[in-house]
């Protein structure tokens, strides 16, 4: 069995469920700074980013105790499609336009098959707990280059 060797970087996680002693922000204060960060056009995990490295916020979740999408419904914020789901799309989208140009590019092919399966994975997850419509269809774009 070969030895764990790589990987060991990482975030952890703040083992406390209260907010840090340290932290004097009030939950008002994040809240709105969310809000803030959000109309800006930033995505939630980048929020998430921001207070933590600008503002010294490590969760806001045992501050405000709402999770930051949470804060971003109630202000009718919150992005239409969930942001993983959105990232794969993307990545979709680019590997397609690459492969118009490269119709050779084998590999890349199957990395392009792998996102499409990753896709209808989450968006079978997202239309089963009800954050899609049951409605929405990804078209796979490898039908188009093949």
């Amino acid at each position: 069995m070969p030895k764990q060797e790589k990987g060991k970087s990482h975030q952890i996680r703040p083992v406390s469920k209260r907010p840090p002693n340290w932290c004097k922000y009030q939950p008002e204060e994040v809240e709105a700074l969310v809000v803030k960060l959000a109309r800006e056009g930033n995505s939630p995990s980048r929020i998430g980013t921001i207070l933590r490295d600008q503002h010294a916020i490590p969760l806001a979740k045992p501050i405000t105790g709402k999770r930051v999408m949470r804060i971003l419904k109630e202000n009718e914020l919150a992005p239409s499609l969930p942001e993983d789901l959105a990232s794969l799309l993307k990545k979709a989208e680019s590997l397609a336009l690459h492969l118009e140009k490269n119709r050779t590019d084998l590999n890349n092919k199957r990395a392009l098959q792998l996102i499409e399966a990753k896709i209808h994975k989450l968006s079978r997850y997202y239309k089963h707990k009800g954050i899609l419509p049951s409605t929405w269809k990804y078209v796979a774009k490898i039908a188009s280059i093949a």
